[in-house]
């Protein structure tokens, strides 16, 4: 049987002390343990790049990381990017341009777009596509997420970082029901 290694985190601002063992995964932990269900696992591999969270704001390949090294880091998942019944600038720029087809990779894609946008907030469009591609799409959404990441920007130049969950779905039925 495995040693068990106590550890302190903080996820998505909430402070946790969990027991795991030492092969436990971090993808495990927070989708297992802590119900962050919207850390996907692909390949489990770190091929994929659809379980990237940011680990003390670095994006990070959360099937390869084990939880027990991460004593005393932060850690936030696409659950955490906002409070409750809002959604990040990155979350409506990729509703808006619709990059969110099969949504599969839409979390780990958002992930690695806010950490790009927090170091910086003018990425040009082959730094946009240098980050993005570190997360693979089935769907081959690619140049809709590289048009998200722009939008978000602007959203963000413009001070607009939250927004209210419930008026953009309003506004998303409008525009769909025409």
């Amino acid at each position: 049987m495995s040693k068990l290694h106590r550890v302190k985190l903080r996820v998505n601002s909430r402070d946790y002390e969990l027991e795991v063992p030492g092969y436990e995964r971090l993808v495990d932990t927070l989708r297992y343990r802590l119900g962050f269900t919207g850390v996907k696992e692909g390949c489990g591999r770190g091929e994929c790049g659809t379980c990237i969270v940011l680990v003390n704001n670095e994006p990070r390949h959360s099937c390869l990381t084990l939880t027990a090294r991460l004593d005393g880091a932060e850690v936030m998942t696409i659950e955490g990017i906002t409070p409750p019944g809002m959604l990040h600038a990155i979350q409506v720029a990729f509703i808006e341009t619709g990059g969110v087809q099969c949504g599969f990779c839409t979390p780990g894609m958002i992930m690695v777009a806010k950490a790009l946008i927090d170091r910086n907030l003018d990425p040009s469009i082959d730094e946009i596509r240098e980050w993005l591609a570190s997360v693979l799409c089935r769907c081959g959404s690619y140049n809709l997420f590289t048009m998200a990441v722009k939008k978000a920007v602007e959203y963000l130049k413009k001070g607009q970082i939250y927004f209210n969950e419930r008026e953009v779905r309003e506004k998303l039925h409008l525009k769909i029901m025409g």
